[in-house]
């Protein structure tokens, strides 16, 4: 959720409480002033009513009874207030002369409202009458007969209040209608204005990532705002980019001294590497002619100078095989493009097997089905897949002490996989991330196979100049397998033709 969108939320919830509390605390304002208008009045015009009320004695065959009767006055009172008496005993009613021209009745009490009326003295509801909003005041008339005293009926007055039932029900509405429309117009302006405060925030946004994209440490973000925190979050941003451009290019400038220093040194290096294995080889030959024609007297030393020179000559090729390795890699590291073209894969992969039947070993070579290869071709360099098999097949050799060596293809999709096996010495899982990294060996095996540590890292290089990719399986003491995927061309089939009929034309 994006800071404007949280702010405008906050923004909204806040009025809409606010809002609501405002809408719900003037309506029930008015609401209750205007009711306890009514029942004020209801209550003092009732009160003054129910102190005139005459009690009338009626004698019949059934013996003693009490009627409750209004005065003439409050019979002809006013249309606002109806009145009206009930006997409980004998159910007769005496009603105000507004009440009986309406032909209304006041509906009678229920027993539990009988129970609040007499614990309370008094009773105020709100009931209709014939559809119509009434606020009627109920107070008990008490009756003694003897020593017991007892309610032996009601007086209730009514007040109209239907006008402003439906004033207070509109009331409602529109402040419904009203706080929905402050809502939603609150919610667009302050999304708007959310917009306008944090556009600055977009724009460090936006350039940024465009740094990020273009690593262009020389860009910087336009701001022409105040110097509020937008203000100073921006020229912070600006200052550190500046320092990072500063340490950027400082960093980049020792980098490219250092590739440059290894490209050069490699060069150097080669040259008179050279010229020590040729004399070494010389020498070799000379004093093997010395020892065929000599007298056996000086034997001795020249086996000893024989060694010695084929000492020097073993480490002069091993620091050749490292120039030659510093010096790809240090063209990989200058940006160096590997030429591509569309070739076949089989007779390199051919090449390699021969090649590798000559290298110094002490298990068995194998060389397994190949018929994937058939009609597979890739856009690629000859020269370096041939050395990208080759790193992986000589390094198998190295680590494999017992067991066998084994090269085969297969293919899946729209690549083919050339699959390196070793029965060797493995590796912990821990320990993959890492084979690729120049200069890193496993440690069981520092000390006791020779190389440089840059092989993996060369053939790394090459794969991800074919756009291709490597897949490790291991398990340490019981060997690995290494598959080397190349992305096929996309019509191999007729790449083959093509080919066939160029080899036609030239034959």
């Amino acid at each position: 959720m994006s800071i404007r969108l949280r702010l405008t939320l906050w923004y909204t919830g806040i009025l809409s409480v606010t809002v609501l509390l405002f809408g719900f605390g003037l309506y029930g304002l008015l609401y209750y002033n205007n009711y306890d208008y009514y029942k004020e009045e209801l209550q003092k015009q009732a009160d003054s009513v129910y102190s005139r009320i005459q009690s009338v004695v009626r004698i019949t065959s059934g013996g003693i009874s009490w009627d409750f009767v209004l005065q003439g006055r409050d019979l002809l009172r006013g249309s606002n207030t109806f009145f009206q008496v009930d006997n409980f005993e004998n159910g007769n009613q005496d009603k105000s002369t507004n009440l009986k021209e309406l032909n209304l009745t006041i509906p009678p009490l229920s027993e539990k409202q009988k129970q609040q009326m007499v614990e309370d003295s008094y009773l105020i509801r709100k009931t209709k009458i014939e559809n119509l909003d009434f606020l009627v005041y109920s107070r008990p008339i008490m009756v003694q007969k003897g020593n017991q005293s007892y309610m032996g009926g009601s007086f209730q007055a009514a007040v109209y209040i239907e006008s402003s039932e439906k004033m207070f029900s509109l009331l409602r509405i529109v402040l419904m209608a009203a706080s929905l429309v402050t809502i939603m117009l609150a919610a667009s302006v302050g999304w708007f204005l959310a917009r306008k405060a944090l556009q600055p925030i977009e724009q460090v946004i936006i350039a940024a990532d465009q740094i990020e994209k273009g690593a262009d440490l020389g860009n910087r973000i336009n701001y022409d705002g105040p110097e509020d925190e937008i203000g100073r979050l921006t020229n912070t941003i600006n200052g550190m980019l500046g320092r990072l451009q500063t340490t950027y290019s400082e960093l980049e400038e020792a980098y490219r001294r250092q590739r440059r220093f290894v490209s050069d040194a490699s060069h150097e290096l080669r040259t008179p590497l050279t010229t020590i294995r040729g004399n070494v080889d010389l020498l070799e030959k000379m004093w093997k002619q010395t020892a065929a024609i000599g007298d056996g007297k000086n034997n001795g030393q020249l086996e000893i100078s024989l060694e010695a020179m084929h000492d020097i000559a073993g480490e002069a090729e091993r620091m050749s095989r490292l120039v030659n390795d510093l010096l790809a890699l240090a063209r990989a590291d200058a940006g160096f493009q590997i030429e591509k073209s569309e070739i076949e894969l089989k007779p390199i992969v051919e090449q390699v097997i021969r090649r590798a039947q000559l290298l110094p070993r002490s298990v068995e070579w194998v060389a397994g089905d190949l018929s994937a290869l058939e009609g597979a071709y890739v856009k690629g360099s000859r020269d370096y897949l041939q050395q990208l098999i080759f790193i992986f097949v000589e390094n198998a050799f190295k680590y494999t002490e017992k067991g066998y060596v084994k090269l085969d293809a297969l293919r899946m999709n729209d690549q083919i996989g050339i699959r390196i096996e070793d029965t060797g010495i493995g590796m912990d899982k821990e320990e993959i991330p890492l084979i690729f990294e120049r200069f890193y060996r496993a440690d069981p095996s520092r000390g006791k196979t020779s190389g440089t540590g840059l092989g993996l890292s060369i053939a790394k290089w090459i794969i991800d100049e074919h756009y291709g990719s490597i897949e490790v399986k291991t398990r340490k003491e019981e060997g690995s397998i290494f598959i080397i995927w190349l992305p096929l061309l996309p019509d191999s089939t007729s790449i083959v033709n093509r080919h066939s009929i160029q080899e036609g034309n030239q034959v």
